[in-house]
């Protein structure tokens, strides 16, 4: 007698787990299609278990079956069982920090560095400032980068450069301030630290 997975699940051959973690979160972005991944992890197995969990038509739960079938994050069996391939998840994670982009605009810092900036980074936007000091302090130097040596700026420049980097200019700019990497007198302020190229 064949042996049944666990309700709401299927294992399946690393192999074959083709899904790139940015077609799970399409998949998942909708609502529907949300709903009836969550009952199927949580043990729904046919269309009528699936109603019952979401609260879904026929129409949408159908559908929404049918579009994670055709995307590979479902499988149906010939009974009409579905099961989740939850290996997916797991496997679109390990890929996707393997991945290194070809167009990575962290390539040329050195190794350490680029391994923060590629967490704190995206599209040349801070998504967030670290609270660990040390990786701090990579985004500061970065940031630091991105002013003259030399130059003098009035704070509503300084706001605007930094403005472009995240939403907060002025706590990234007090950061810079207090960690050395810019100096201010009578509302000018000038790059004091930071790496500079050779």
């Amino acid at each position: 007698m064949e042996s049944l997975p666990s309700p709401g699940s299927v294992q399946v051959p690393a192999d074959d787990l083709a899904l790139r973690s940015s077609e799970i979160v399409r998949l998942l972005a909708d609502p529907r299609r949300l709903r009836v991944v969550s009952a199927l992890a949580l043990g729904a197995v046919s269309l009528a278990d699936v109603r019952r969990a979401t609260g879904l038509d026929a129409r949408d739960a159908s559908n929404a079956l049918r579009r994670l079938c055709d995307a590979g994050l479902v499988v149906r069996s010939s009974s009409a069982d579905h099961w989740l391939v939850e290996e997916a998840f797991g496997a679109a994670a390990r890929a996707e920090a393997h991945r290194r982009p070809a167009d990575d605009e962290h390539a040329d810092a050195p190794r350490d560095e680029a391994k923060v900036l590629r967490a704190f980074v995206r599209d040349g936007r801070l998504v967030s400032i670290p609270s660990s000091t040390t990786k701090r302090l990579v985004i500061l130097n970065w940031l630091a980068q991105q002013f003259e040596p030399g130059r003098r700026y009035r704070e509503p420049m300084v706001n605007l450069i930094l403005g472009r980097f995240h939403a907060d200019p002025a706590a990234l700019r007090r950061y810079l301030i207090d960690y050395g990497f810019m100096s201010r007198e009578a509302g000018e302020y000038w790059r004091s630290g930071g790496t500079v190229d050779s």
